[in-house]
């Protein structure tokens, strides 16, 4: 869009950006300290990805980036683990990222932000604080914590969405899914070719699935859709989930539901003993490219440069990592409606 332009702050390989840019949105520039996601983010947003940690990025620079007579829009999703509930309560300056990006955005000066985060942000003072700071700047800001179903993201993945601008008030748009038509892992993955454990699709090399272990091979094929390890017979339950203790991780070892939401996507979304990541039917985890696919990614996203290695582990991560691409539309569209109510 003319005159509107966006830089990303923690951009990762680009899941908010391509948000945006599907929305006809230019995207300036992306910073992050993971240089991994480099080429993901330039090829897939025609924007510049910047190695830096936000500890040593100014206001200033993010500043000079944007067009002098433009709309300047600031995004970013600071790294989910300093704020989640597995991290609270461990030693360490947990809230210093967030505090970083409030200091980016004071010393840029922004017309519009867009924050995304795990909705457990909104209960610490930590937020409260970087609210105030944006309204004692000048800005309108509006905060929920959306169920990303309810706008068209096929998996059970809640996040704290925060909008903020300096031309008038701002809001998020409404839902653009009722229930009965929240997107499944059908929807998105129903027709991807069939893979066994450890296989390559020959034409999508990002279409591959870990291989399994014998052991791990048995107990999958003993799952049902929807099933998990209490599905098993008592010689595949490993040890840890005959304690008490272990009984509460019922999703562990499990299969997604075809006609159902997908579960909230992490970065070890392709593996099966870290949550329900297993297919709904055929004996592996689901592929790199499925879970892009669930994070409503293009099918044509390029993770990898060609002819370098692809690493699972690294992609996986990446793709978990990212905000959901619809999600990111719905906010660039929510920020392109507000633009032209208070600009027309």
């Amino acid at each position: 869009m003319d005159g509107y332009s966006v830089v990303d702050v923690f951009c990762g390989v680009g899941g908010l950006s391509h948000g945006f840019v599907k929305e006809g949105f230019r995207i300036r520039a992306g910073f992050d300290s993971d240089e991994s996601c480099q080429y993901a983010f330039e090829k897939n947003n025609s924007a510049t990805f910047i190695k830096k940690n936000i500890t040593a990025l100014t206001g200033k620079e993010v500043r000079a980036l944007y067009a002098k007579d433009e709309v300047k829009i600031l995004v970013g999703c600071a790294p989910c683990t300093p704020f989640s509930k597995y991290t609270q309560g461990r030693s360490g300056d947990k809230w210093r990222l967030l505090r970083e990006f409030r200091r980016v955005i004071l010393e840029a000066a922004p017309d519009v932000i867009s924050m995304e985060n795990v909705p457990e942000l909104a209960k610490h003072k930590a937020f409260g604080h970087f609210v105030s700071a944006l309204e004692d700047a000048g800005y309108k800001v509006s905060h929920s914590v959306v169920f990303c179903p309810d706008y068209g993201v096929p998996q059970s993945r809640r996040r704290l969405v925060l909008l903020a601008s300096k031309l008038g008030e701002i809001k998020l748009l409404r839902k653009t899914h009722p229930k009965a038509r929240y997107r499944t892992v059908r929807s998105r993955i129903g027709r991807m070719p069939a893979l066994c454990a450890g296989q390559r699709h020959p034409q999508d090399r990002v279409h591959s699935c870990r291989a399994l272990a014998p052991i791990n091979l048995k107990r999958l094929k003993a799952t049902p859709e929807g099933g998990s390890w209490v599905n098993w017979s008592d010689n595949l339950i490993l040890e840890c989930h005959k304690k008490s203790s272990g009984k509460t991780y019922r999703s562990i070892y499990g299969r997604m539901v075809w006609d159902a939401l997908a579960p909230t996507l992490t970065t070890h979304c392709t593996g099966i003993g870290n949550g329900r990541f297993g297919h709904p039917d055929q004996n592996r985890a689901i592929s790199l490219r499925e879970a892009a696919m669930l994070q409503t990614f293009p099918k044509s996203y390029r993770f990898v440069e060609p002819r370098k290695p692809l690493y699972n582990k690294v992609v996986s991560r990446q793709i978990g990592n990212a905000v959901p691409v619809r999600l990111g539309r719905i906010i660039a569209r929510s920020i392109k409606r507000h633009l032209e109510s208070v600009l027309e």
